[in-house]
């Protein structure tokens, strides 16, 4: 069975967009086959929302950070001609064990991608806050066709239970006061309208902004539920003893198994 317990080796440097981006981006490789393992995939009705919205065939998609390809394999099984791109090579060859052979990949990271094309869908699955806000939204155009569809999705893995959620989170504070990443330009989580669907709003480049929820309830063992929060950035960047420490703490209040809570919002919208 893969060790998630252990401690995560520090990470060499690939190259120099690399060094570039946040200690917190650049923690996952290491944690590549635990992704795989712990991270949960993408419904089918997720990919139903996103080919209604498009209103056309979809026949070639990019896509943003791709990590071990959990939304990689959703557009390439229904026949879509797939790019998937990361700046990680460990988490490229993971991705290559589960994809059809005929996913493109190409490591790098977004601001560095070079593709010399434009795609009928460009989507980033739980990737787009690693990317850099200078010229995002300029750059993303060049590589969606006029027309066609930019697509951000993911969403918390929580669990159900308030109580059981409440006991964790006192487990995990004296390491962390929060595990969430925060919206990136700092939009409360009561607005209607979430990033990066602001953003969107006000790009010149893309239109018709729309903000859609796939409700997704999960049952898994409290163990893996710990796994999966090895693979949560905020944890992986805390020094190894604390790490194996605070993991241990929320075993130790968790129930044999667990619901969770991991709806996921998409943000659709099509290029001018």
């Amino acid at each position: 069975m893969f060790n998630w317990w252990g401690s995560v080796p520090a990470r060499a440097a690939g190259h120099v967009r690399m060094l570039r981006m946040s200690g917190r981006a650049l923690s996952f490789g290491v944690m590549a086959e635990a992704y795989e393992r712990f991270r949960p995939g993408y419904p089918v009705d997720l990919f139903e929302k996103v080919m209604a919205y498009a209103g056309q065939p979809v026949r070639t998609a990019l896509e943003i950070g791709a990590g071990t390809g959990k939304a990689t394999r959703l557009f390439a099984q229904a026949g879509i001609a797939v790019t998937a791109t990361d700046p990680d090579a460990a988490m490229l060859a993971e991705l290559r064990k589960h994809v059809p052979s005929s996913v493109g990949t190409v490591q790098a990271a977004f601001e560095d991608l070079t593709t010399g094309e434009s795609y009928g869908l460009v989507y980033a699955a739980a990737a787009l806050h690693w990317t850099e806000p200078e010229g995002r939204w300029s750059r993303m155009a060049s590589l969606v066709e006029p027309g066609g569809v930019f697509a951000s999705f993911g969403g918390a893995v929580q669990l159900a239970d308030p109580d059981v959620q409440e006991a964790v989170r006192a487990a995990r504070a004296p390491f962390l006061e929060s595990d969430d990443i925060p919206s990136p330009d700092g939009t409360p989580p009561e607005n209607h309208m979430q990033w990066p669907g602001t953003e969107l709003q006000q790009s010149e480049w893309f239109g018709d902004v729309q903000q859609v929820v796939v409700e997704r309830r999960l049952t898994m063992s409290g163990r893996d539920f710990v796994g999966y929060l090895s693979t949560v950035s905020a944890y992986l960047v805390l020094p190894a003893p604390e790490r194996e420490q605070v993991f241990r703490q929320i075993l130790q209040v968790l129930p044999e198994t667990v619901e969770i809570a991991a709806d996921i919002t998409a943000h659709l919208a099509r290029r001018r």
